[in-house]
């Protein structure tokens, strides 16, 4: 995993975690910066990135990508757009 790769990973699973405490927290927590760090590491992945996280990555697939990233991408499932 690249270092790139491995960023994107825990922001995501930081964005799983700011949802599900979201509910409770007081202020409630903006989720703009997440998403703009994501938009930026998406931007950056190279070419030669493998083309399953780059297809995530584009179409917001986060808990996808995170499988993907973990090692899991068996346990996705069929998108709308027929990719895993």
């Amino acid at each position: 995993m690249t270092e790139t790769e491995s960023t994107i990973l825990a922001t995501i699973i930081e964005l799983e975690a700011t949802i599900q405490n979201a509910a409770t927290a007081q202020p409630k927590p903006s989720l703009l910066p997440i998403f703009e760090r994501l938009d930026r590491l998406t931007a950056s992945l190279p070419p030669t990135t493998d083309g399953s996280l780059l297809h995530y990555m584009h179409k917001k697939s986060y808990q996808k990508a995170r499988l993907f990233l973990q090692g899991q991408d068996a346990e996705n499932q069929v998108g709308n757009c027929r990719h895993v």
